[in-house]
């Protein structure tokens, strides 16, 4: 799953996995420890000009990435999100986001966003960002991953 590009141009603290279409990092800014983000590795303004095998690769990586998130972590759920607007970010990524059990109401939902990039908010620290995307990278790439019913 890996190729020359990830060995030469990720970020070692923060890389999850990669393969042909995507690359999954930890978010940095965020107050959630595994916050992901899935992004393509061609630049790509809207979901409808992926391609066929891009398409078919982006519904395995949100499903992978969210079941190691829930071994890692114990969330309760996912939630994956996909807007592309903010200024400098118009090419299309995915937000995969752990939602815990006891995360306060206002912040649930489409509302999570206020716990990414807002200076009032506690980020996770860097050193949470490695230990929990090394967590992550070593889950999804064990050679006998636990079985999923």
């Amino acid at each position: 799953m890996q190729n020359a590009e990830d060995t030469d141009n990720r970020r070692p603290e923060n890389w999850i996995a990669s393969d042909d279409h995507w690359r999954a990092a930890h978010a940095f800014g965020a107050a959630v420890a595994g916050w992901l983000v899935l992004v393509p590795r061609r630049h790509v303004v809207t979901i409808a000009d992926l391609t066929d095998e891009e398409a078919a690769a982006l519904g395995t990586w949100q499903v992978r990435l969210s079941r190691a998130l829930h071994a890692v972590t114990g969330c309760a759920k996912t939630y994956v999100a996909q807007f592309a607007e903010r200024s400098g970010f118009q090419h299309i990524h995915f937000h995969i986001v752990p939602r815990a059990d006891g995360l306060p109401h206002h912040f649930q939902g489409p509302r999570v966003f206020g716990l990414l990039g807002k200076p009032d908010q506690p980020c996770i620290t860097p050193a949470d960002v490695t230990r929990v995307s090394a967590a992550l990278h070593s889950h999804l790439h064990s050679p006998f991953p636990p079985a999923t019913s």
